[in-house]
């Protein structure tokens, strides 16, 4: 099965083409090299609630298995992804937030100041990424192992989690 990959870039500067967009390019790159995957829907939106909502809404509705959104996940006051993503999602998966922040702190422990989240929303597998490049690369890394098992799992493909 070809997993569908949507992209949402959050960055007022990135939105008004005022800088280039290294880190979506980046998981374009990354996820279809290491998955059977396909970016079906690439995007750069500015750092507000309600557009990131929608955006992530339509890409859900759209039956995108794998959404990867980077950047608004630290602490400045225009920093809203984990908040709009909350509101989309139906259930968080934790474990992959904890585990990029654990790969992040082997390198920065600025790492503890990422507030991406990551959950599931009818059919599709939200991940939250840091807006940096290099930060990307780490996640990745860590994150794309678990995902065709999870989304086998959320579209009831899979068999049980602790079965070989």
């Amino acid at each position: 099965m070809q997993i569908s990959v949507g992209i949402l870039t959050i960055s007022d500067k990135g939105s008004k083409g005022e800088r280039i967009d290294e880190s979506g390019r980046v998981i374009k790159e990354i996820v279809e090299e290491k998955l059977e995957a396909r970016v079906k829907k690439y995007e750069v939106v500015p750092d507000e609630k309600g557009t990131i909502i929608e955006k992530l809404k339509e890409l859900v509705n759209d039956g995108i298995d794998l959404i990867f959104t980077t950047g608004g996940t630290g602490l400045s006051p225009r920093d809203v992804t984990p908040e709009a993503t909350r509101e989309v999602i139906d259930k968080e998966v934790p474990g992959i937030e904890e585990a990029m922040r654990m790969k992040g702190l082997e390198k920065t422990p600025h790492s503890m100041l990422s507030r991406g989240v990551a959950g599931v929303s009818k059919g599709s597998l939200i991940v939250n990424l840091p807006g940096s490049p290099k930060a990307v690369r780490e996640s990745l890394e860590v994150v794309l192992p678990a995902v065709p098992h999870a989304l086998d799992i959320i579209s009831g493909r899979g068999g049980e989690c602790g079965r070989q």
